[in-house]
């Protein structure tokens, strides 16, 4: 089979496009052959942070394909149904909240390549009503806005929220979810383009990054904040925040380190909430809400597999608006 491998160097210089050694699944696993594969800001840091020495991995956690082979004692399942993987592993129950998530395309084999294996209780059937494009860029950024929104945020109809830094997958999830139960949303970006975008998709406002949030947001104070910007705005939140506000944390994208003045957060009674992918329940949930509300993925561009460097390169440098794919076979 044909897929991207990553080995030897570090980042997107690692990654060859080349003839990879045929996958057959285990008992409990299943072979499905991938149409689609999404990206994801996870790939490059993966990628990032391995070198000489580390076992060469298929990188990829975002995918959706047909079922092509069953390991032993699979039910429920059969060859040739339509699918779209869950990336989180190893996570079943909302309440069972893992230490570290463990997550598909490293350590494990993922799905930049035409096949994938995976457990057969990690894919969940395709709706019908989605192209492969937009199943394939779905899993891991709308799993992870969904946890944050609905099981940690706790978003209401008619609730205010801000996205900061509008464009990535998990952020215009955000803003579609959001818009679907009814909530207000605000966005902000450093791009002109950008806000145009998410006004077009449904944002009730989109303002510049660089501005002053407190004088543009003009007191519209917020319920809930989506952040994963951390360090660059961090600080200036708790002027935006209504008293028992909910700011919800998945990244640091301008760095860890916060100073806060912990007077700004117990008067007001803030909720600082940090969040991370999601669990199988969580998945299962997150398809019937996109289903229920005919949610269609926003889709950036697509490339070939075997353009996946030019792919990766467009992510890296934050060109995008929504999820950027793969794809892989017709």
């Amino acid at each position: 089979m044909k897929g991207i491998i990553h080995s030897e160097k570090s980042g997107i210089a690692g990654m060859k496009y080349r003839d990879l050694q045929e996958m057959h699944p285990q008992r409990g696993e299943i072979k499905i052959r991938l149409k689609t594969a999404g990206l994801n800001r996870r790939d490059l840091f993966v990628m990032k942070n391995r070198g000489k020495g580390d076992k060469p991995i298929i990188p990829g956690s975002d995918g959706a394909g047909i079922i092509e082979e069953l390991g032993e004692g699979i039910k429920g399942l059969k060859k040739g149904m339509e699918v779209i993987v869950n990336p989180s592993l190893e996570w079943d129950c909302v309440e069972h909240v893992p230490l570290t998530p463990k997550i598909l395309g490293g350590p494990s084999h993922g799905t930049f390549a035409e096949y994938v294996i995976i457990q057969a209780n990690n894919v969940v059937q395709k709706p019908s009503y989605l192209s492969w494009k937009q199943a394939g860029v779905l899993s891991l950024s709308a799993l992870t806005a969904y946890r944050a929104l609905f099981t940690k945020g706790q978003l209401k109809k008619g609730e205010h929220l801000l996205i900061p830094g509008i464009g990535s997958g998990v952020a215009t999830y955000g803003l579609l979810f959001a818009k679907a139960i009814g909530a207000n949303v605000t966005v902000t970006s450093r791009s002109g383009e950008k806000r145009k975008q998410a006004l077009k998709h449904g944002a009730n406002y989109a303002l510049d990054s660089g501005s002053n949030l407190k004088e543009e947001t003009n007191n519209r104070k917020v319920d809930i904040i989506l952040d994963s910007v951390g360090a660059a705005l961090f600080p200036t939140y708790f002027e935006i925040l209504k008293p028992n506000g909910r700011i919800v944390n998945f990244g640091a994208s301008s760095g860890n380190e916060v100073e806060l003045p912990l007077r700004t957060i117990f008067y007001p009674q803030f909720n600082i909430l940090g969040t991370s992918m999601g669990s199988q329940e969580e998945f299962v949930d997150m398809m019937d809400f996109i289903e229920k509300h005919q949610i269609k993925p926003i889709v950036d561009r697509f490339y070939p597999l075997s353009e996946a460097v030019a792919a990766c390169e467009r992510l890296d440098k934050g060109k995008q608006f929504g999820n950027i794919g793969l794809l892989i076979s017709e």
